[in-house]
């Protein structure tokens, strides 16, 4: 069973032990790197939890936080999907989908037309994720041509 945590900005080392696992685990996965962050203060923290209208969630699994994903206001309509990223012993049960829905939920209920999201082209596990979520290929990233973006109407 996976249980799922909305945070606050007080919740920022949590969320900062997490982000640095992750970008120690899976640095192909993310725009950020760990230099960029291992370093950060708790003010820079903070911020990343205060991004107004964001979704922070951390994913549990018997009692262990497991993974990570945000949903940020796009505009447009659209909610962007950043930060996703599943620890090798929550993968397989779960964690992801359980993200992704919530966050797909949360973004329906705010009134968003739809829901975004990049990802390296080259992280075939990411991408099934999202496809299973209803996801679908729309494009290269403007930003990053190592990066696809997905959509979700």
């Amino acid at each position: 069973m996976v249980d799922l945590r909305v945070l606050s900005e007080d919740d920022w080392k949590l969320w900062r032990d997490l982000r640095l696992a992750a970008l120690a685990e899976a640095p192909y996965a993310f725009g950020s790197t760990l230099a960029g962050w291992q370093d950060a203060s708790e003010e820079q923290w903070r911020d990343r939890l205060r991004i107004p209208g964001a979704r922070d969630l951390v994913a549990y699994r018997d009692g262990a936080p497991v993974g990570m994903a945000t949903g940020v206001p796009a505009g447009d309509g659209a909610i962007e999907v950043i930060s996703v990223w599943v620890s090798p012993a929550g993968r397989g049960h779960g964690v992801g989908d359980a993200l992704i829905a919530d966050l797909a939920a949360w973004a329906t209920a705010r009134g968003a037309t739809r829901v975004q999201l990049s990802v390296r082209k080259d992280n075939a596990a990411a991408i099934r994720l999202y496809e299973r979520a209803g996801f679908v290929h729309i494009g290269p990233s403007p930003e990053d041509p190592a990066e696809i973006v997905m959509e979700r109407a």
